[in-house]
């Protein structure tokens, strides 16, 4: 029997436009589609009108999810893997399936179907150096939060990390303490609707954020 596929499939981050030809021609081909949210994947999935079955895999997946997910390419299936926005693996649950599958030396083909990326989208449009800069995931929720700011004062190439609504004001406060001097791009809700792009310190930003109630969406934040 062939080795199987498992291919890694960005997805829009938001507009869903933003997909490329090859990314939907394998997920009109695959076998089952893993993804974070099964009715969020299905409004992409239908704007296309791909009919394929899907199965969730997400962060709070038990590890009989990852055994029936090796039972499936052992048994010959074809599968994708996607996330609710951007590149599978990347800052996401997608990345502890790869792991599993090289470390147990699974028999499949892990092939990367590159797109969408919320990192890669605001580095461009931030005018900061992107020869060589530091992706730093999500800021921690509690414990390690300073140290992360610290971090970031303490870099001398450019810095992005992921920021949720919830927290945006609390991350540029601890900007605002750690790095007061330093330019940040701010990016929110990237290739939707209501995206918005935020250029000069924390406190600025901060203000702007506050004034205008526009600390919602999801947020990349670069500094250099």
């Amino acid at each position: 029997m062939p080795i199987t596929n498992l291919y890694i499939i960005a997805t829009p981050i938001g507009n869903l436009e933003d997909i490329t030809l090859r990314a939907l021609r394998v997920l009109k081909e695959v076998d089952l589609v893993l993804c974070e949210d099964t009715r969020h994947t299905k409004r992409l999935l239908d704007k296309y009108e791909i009919k394929v079955e899907t199965m969730s895999y997400h962060q709070h997946s038990k590890i009989g999810k990852i055994d029936k997910i090796v039972q499936l390419i052992q048994s010959g299936k074809n599968l994708a893997l996607v996330s609710d926005a951007g590149t599978p693996a990347i800052s996401d649950p997608g990345n502890m399936l790869v792991k599993y599958l090289v470390e147990n030396k699974i028999e499949v083909h892990i092939v990367p179907i590159p797109g969408p990326s919320a990192v890669i989208s605001a580095l461009c449009v931030s005018g900061f150096p992107t020869d060589n800069f530091v992706f730093l995931g999500f800021v921690p929720h509690k414990k390690g939060r300073q140290t992360f700011f610290k971090k970031i004062a303490e870099q001398k190439q450019t810095v992005v990390f992921y920021e949720s609504p919830h927290r945006i004001l609390k991350a540029l406060d601890s900007m605002q303490e750690f790095l007061p001097e330093k330019e940040i791009v701010v990016c929110r809700e990237l290739t939707k609707v209501y995206e918005s792009i935020y250029r000069g310190k924390a406190e600025d930003i901060k203000k702007i954020l506050t004034t205008d109630n526009q600390a919602k969406g999801e947020f990349v934040v670069i500094t250099h």
